[in-house]
């Protein structure tokens, strides 16, 4: 009778546990404190609460209260209005009745960092893979107006509430482990804006972009089927749906400026797909965050030996035409010198390019020159290949830097590619070869490892691998 008794208070208390648990505010792991919420925006805030209650939400910037009523599941969502950026900390109150304080909230710009390992890649480097001026930027990374937040992995076939993460100051103990792409790419931003940044990192190494899309956007691609339970995942960070899933999906909705991202790898075998991929995966995710059309910069993969398999030049090329989805912005990096490791040290230009274009083109300075020259127009005269870059805006033109043009290729009908003298002159590059008298076509740097030898004056920007045909 007496074991009877145990049993059954033991159970009450767990009872009274759940319920007692079930009716405190729950906040997912992105809303905590140290967090950056995006300024002047009418940002969500959600959680969960008991079934049915009230919920509020008070701010210590304006001093209001906005409410909410949990639905059946204890959900709950609603928006606050956050005003312009500062370094003063601020404290975000929830309540259902019994308070929960976020402490050390600042009010900046927002983004997230995602793709593969080159995103990943920590501050403190890889194993024998170092980051170029990782050391010393750790060492002065002591800023407590930039904000870290990095989502754990997780590989899932169904949409997931809820991730593992928590907020980050910068200082010489976090900054290490933070994706050394988007601590550059937030430092310029910091520096440049003077006001805080929060980077929001979700990314896996070696994922494939259709880890990344929306299960809606993947409608459009018959190709890549989705994993139906998680007993179906074949790949954890390459099956169709599943990061997006365990590692985008519980941040959607959070206030954010734009994305940056940095994949495509794992994707070069399949560069005609990939077009339509990135172009849906953008769209998918501007989609379900509901709050525009904003902005999405993103790194040409850099190059590197990969031994076998299609020219890389192929994904480059296909990435390129990523600009063709309205507001975006793409780093070229085909100045890395890294033919030997896919993890090119110089993270510091990954990231600061890309900050280069937010500059630009999302916060207006317009005057800085941040985009790389592009082919114009590609013309013949005899046996000599005209090509002309725009520089989009510009003055100061293009430069070798001294050195002599190589890596440009000129073929005529057969279709067979002939290393080419060239010269570079004004925004024109002229090509020849003595085996091609009737030239048809012109490639640059076109293959796997060759690196650029053109850059612009203003910025150092390099060109792209390119070719005129479609061969």
């Amino acid at each position: 009778m007496r074991k009877i008794m145990q049993s059954f208070l033991t159970f009450l208390l767990n009872a009274i546990f759940v319920v007692s648990a079930s009716a405190e505010i729950k906040l997912p792991a992105v809303f905590s404190d140290n967090m950056v919420l995006q300024q002047q925006s009418q940002v969500a805030v959600w959680g969960w609460a008991k079934a049915k209650s009230s919920v509020t939400v008070t701010c210590s910037w304006n001093k209001k209260t906005y409410s909410a009523r949990s639905d059946g599941n204890g959900r709950w969502n609603l928006k606050v209005q956050t005003p312009e950026a500062s370094y003063t900390p601020y404290t975000l109150t929830v309540s259902d009745g019994k308070p929960v304080s976020l402490k050390n909230v600042l009010i900046g710009e927002v983004w997230i960092c995602s793709g593969q390992s080159n995103m990943e890649m920590p501050m403190k480097g890889y194993y024998l893979q170092p980051v170029e001026g990782g050391p010393d930027a750790i060492t002065h990374s002591y800023n407590p107006g930039i904000r870290c937040f990095t989502v754990q992995k997780l590989s899932k076939a169904t949409p997931q509430d809820d991730c593992s993460g928590k907020w980050e100051i910068a200082n010489i103990q976090t900054v290490p482990d933070f994706t050394a792409t988007g601590y550059f790419f937030g430092r310029l931003l910091n520096q440049a804006l003077d006001v805080p940044v929060g980077l929001i990192h979700t990314s896996w190494g070696g994922s494939r972009i259709e880890a990344w899309m929306t299960p809606e956007s993947l409608k459009y691609i018959p190709e890549k089927p989705i994993p139906a339970t998680d007993a179906d995942i074949k790949i954890p960070n390459g099956s169709p749906a599943v990061l997006y899933n365990g590692m985008l999906k519980p941040l959607i909705g959070y206030g954010i400026r734009g994305a940056i991202w940095y994949q495509g790898e794992s994707n070069r075998d399949e560069p005609e797909l990939y077009i339509k991929m990135f172009d849906k995966m953008v769209r998918g995710w501007r989609e379900i965050w509901g709050v525009g059309e904003f902005p999405f910069y993103y790194c040409q993969i850099a190059p590197y030996n990969y031994g076998g398999g299609r020219n890389s030049g192929y994904i480059r090329e296909a990435q390129a035409k990523g600009l063709l989805t309205p507001n975006t912005g793409m780093a070229v990096l085909m100045d890395a010198e890294s033919p030997a490791c896919i993890h090119p040290p110089k993270k510091k230009d990954a990231g600061e390019r890309m900050a280069l274009w937010a500059l630009a083109k999302t916060y207006g300075f317009e005057k800085m020159h941040y985009r790389s020259p592009e082919v114009k127009s590609v013309d013949i005269e005899g046996r000599v290949v005209i090509v002309s870059f725009d520089l989009f805006g510009s003055p100061t033109g293009l430069t070798t830097n001294g050195k002599e043009l190589r890596g440009f290729k000129v073929a005529g009908k057969d279709k067979r590619f002939h290393e080419a003298k060239a010269v570079l002159s004004g925004n024109k590059v002229y090509a020849f070869s003595p085996n091609v008298p009737t030239p048809v076509s012109v490639r640059y740097c076109f293959d796997d490892t060759s690196p650029t030898e053109i850059f612009t004056v203003e910025g150092n920007l390099p060109v792209s691998s390119f070719r005129s045909d479609d061969w």
